[in-house]
């Protein structure tokens, strides 16, 4: 099986094709556009297997599947956070895309509306696969907070659940080598902001773990797919 997860920047019914060489069984997308309101007629047939949430039309996270999959929502609670799409796959495993949103909260902003969520979900995190734009890195620990980067870490170690990055690359959180974005796509700016988290039972053997490249992504996006096969 093989997954991606990508903040394509926008305009996703432009860069969906930019994916197809990858093969992949789940592609979880970050400020793409609601298939349904699009006007894009081969956007449309692309994803005729997909859940979709968001506020604006245009701008929204996307969970999108070959049409051999079986994509059940599974509505978890979201109590309001920005933004989750939890789901099961071919009734064997589930999956929680994301896309960490300041969301207007004065303290549980990015980090903090991930937390929260897994206040909720935790119990259910059972045969789970967690991956998307968490907008959060070790580096902004803020020591006086019970829910930072770190004890999010933590939290699902306890119950677990791994960075699939860092097992593989044998790296610490915070000391990551391979950047996912570049703020205002500045090469001087690097930032791993994204990630792909598992159980450990049912995700035991890693094959393989690409980030792409900036010559390649760059002009697509400030953020580089990662894709996971398993």
């Amino acid at each position: 099986m093989k997954i991606i997860t990508w903040n394509c920047n926008g305009a996703f019914r432009k860069k969906f094709s930019q994916l197809e060489s990858f093969d992949a069984d789940i592609i979880v997308i970050q400020e793409c556009e609601d298939p349904k309101m699009s006007n894009d007629k081969k956007y449309k047939e692309w994803a005729s297997n997909f859940i979709w949430i968001g506020d604006n039309k245009n701008k929204g996270l996307g969970m999108f599947c070959k049409a051999s999959v079986k994509l059940s929502d599974n509505n978890w609670d979201t109590n309001g956070l920005k933004y989750f799409i939890s789901a099961n796959i071919d009734n064997n495993f589930n999956i929680i895309g994301l896309w960490n949103h300041h969301a207007n909260s004065p303290t549980f902003g990015y980090i903090g509306q991930f937390w929260k969520y897994l206040q909720i979900n935790k119990p259910l995190m059972t045969k789970t696969l967690i991956t998307g734009d968490f907008n959060s890195n070790k580096i902004w620990d803020k020591w006086d907070r019970w829910w930072n980067h770190s004890d999010v870490v933590k939290e699902l170690d306890e119950i677990e659940i791994r960075s699939l990055y860092h097992e593989y690359f044998n790296e610490k959180q915070g000391e990551e080598e391979v950047p996912t974005f570049y703020l205002q796509r500045n090469i001087s700016k690097p930032y791993h902001i994204d990630y792909a988290f598992a159980d450990k039972k049912t995700f035991k053997k890693i094959k393989n773990i690409i980030i792409g490249q900036k010559n390649d992504w760059l002009e697509l996006s400030d953020h580089m797919p990662i894709i996971i096969e398993f």
